[in-house]
């Protein structure tokens, strides 16, 4: 009788520990020219507050995840709270811009942790039954992060100044530390030779070949110079010297054998191409709304917002769904709705105006959180519990990575389909083209999604494995 409670008080410590990190990057994101002012730097100065955080999660979650079923996950978690909220305390005291990115980037840090090594816990003290619930909640709680960053950056920074945006965590983080020691159940602990196991250098070759990628994305905003085509050959050298290390690692951070499962294999390249296919929507939205529509920003705010609010709501209900239906299915059904709506933005014509636009977001969006709930379920639900920290970082780290992608690639290809530059300068006719060009790739990439979940479904059945 008392099992249940003791569940509710997991799912909220771990919501809590997944909404932190989700916040802390959209509620900075909006808070760029803000800071720019504060500081009396350029944009391409100030985006580095935003750039550390989301390089240091990126590089490390998936050794955040492994140190974590190594050490014992609910000590790990305690210490990456502890580093998120401290960080949290000096972004908001921070003088000078490089203090700010410095803190930005350990606050990342411990982000990375939380994001691990919450979606890990999921298969620690939740049923199996209710392993879908669970991963619905935890995206529920990441969109709603997504979502309340800028109007509750805009109202903390109006109301108190800039540096309230990351003083609320402090709070925050306190209460997460709090009921992540009471509620989360206690871990085994490791042996001296678990402990003297982890993998120094495939860590920090993993940590400096994504840290190469990631930079190659990011830099230039879209347009390729020899800075990124350098790091880019960098990341692909990375990847040749992870594999050899790694095939040569007593105790590897990630061994190599487990992508000849196609399970996780195929999980794993779906999140990224679907990660890439959302960031299309954050990077085409604006313009399209602002420049052909003709929206005031105020009114682009409330039409972008709509995205994550129904991914928000949908989270919940999805992980029921999945729960009774089972994942596969739910996961094909996910992006057979992501093509559509893709398909419908690529031919919507601006003459439909703002419900032309919204509509189809909001079946992408629903699709999509139908999608990441029945794919993290279908992951995290048979791993074994001396994996699911790297698993769950492995997860987290395609989404980040197709993000990454996506915000470099759909914004060259939005750019270069509008026949400008500056798409913030271009003809509304040719932003209009743009936005249908892109989410005709966008489409693509999902239908490409959408084979390898049916290649899966088909392998899974030989196999025995769907759940009738």
């Amino acid at each position: 009788m008392e099992q249940k409670p003791s569940v509710g008080w997991v799912l909220a410590t771990l919501a809590l520990c997944t909404l932190l990190p989700s916040l802390g990057t959209s509620i900075a994101n909006m808070a760029l020219p803000t800071l720019a002012a504060a500081f009396g730097v350029s944009f391409q100065l100030v985006q580095w507050v935003v750039l550390a955080y989301l390089l240091a999660t990126t590089t490390l979650i998936v050794s955040a995840g492994r140190l974590g079923d190594l050490t014992g996950r609910r000590r790990l978690l305690a210490a990456g709270i502890v580093l998120f909220t401290a960080a949290s305390g000096v972004c908001g005291v921070a003088s000078e811009l490089w203090l700010l990115v410095v803190a930005r980037a350990a606050q990342g840090l411990g982000a990375a942790v939380m994001m691990a090594l919450s979606m890990a816990f999921v298969g620690d003290a939740v049923p199996k039954t209710r392993t879908g619930s669970a991963m619905g909640l935890l995206g529920t709680m990441s969109a709603a992060g997504t979502a309340l960053g800028p109007s509750l950056g805009g109202v903390l920074i109006a109301s108190f100044g800039w540096q309230a945006i990351f003083l609320v965590n402090v709070p925050l983080g306190a209460l997460a530390l709090v009921l992540s020691q009471r509620c989360l159940p206690a871990e085994r602990r490791a042996s001296t030779t678990d402990r003297a196991s982890f993998d120094t250098v495939g860590t920090l070759l993993m940590a400096l070949t994504l840290a190469a990628y990631a930079l190659a994305m990011t830099m230039g905003r879209g347009r390729f110079g020899l800075v990124n085509v350098a790091l880019i050959v960098a990341a692909a050298l990375g990847v040749r010297l992870f594999v050899w290390a790694e095939s040569r690692a007593a105790s590897p951070l990630i061994r190599l054998t487990r992508f000849r499962d196609p399970m996780l294999s195929a999980s794993l390249a779906m999140s990224a191409l679907v990660s890439t296919v959302m960031m299309a929507t954050l990077v085409v939205g604006p313009f399209y709304l602002a420049r052909t529509l003709g929206l005031e920003a105020a009114m682009v705010g409330i039409v972008m917002s709509v995205g994550p609010v129904i991914a928000a709501l949908t989270g919940v209900p999805a992980g029921r769904i999945v729960d009774r239906l089972g994942a596969p299915r739910i996961t094909v059904s996910g992006l057979a709705g992501m093509v559509i709506g893709c398909s419908a933005l690529g031919m919507a014509p601006a003459t439909r105006g703002i419900a032309g636009y919204v509509i189809p977001i909001v079946i992408i969006t629903a699709s999509y959180a139908l999608f990441q709930t029945a794919n993290n379920t279908s992951v995290m639900t048979d791993v074994s519990p001396d994996q699911r920290g790297v698993i769950s970082g492995l997860l987290n780290l395609s989404r980040n990575l197709g993000l990454i992608t996506g915000a470099s690639a759909m914004g060259a290809v939005f750019a270069l389909a509008s026949g400008a530059g500056d798409p913030a300068t271009a003809r509304p006719e040719a932003v209009a083209i743009g936005m249908q060009v892109t989410f005709a790739v966008a489409a693509t990439l999902v239908i490409a999604a959408l084979v390898i979940a049916l290649g899966s479904l088909v392998t899974a059945d030989r196999s025995g494995r769907i759940l009738q």
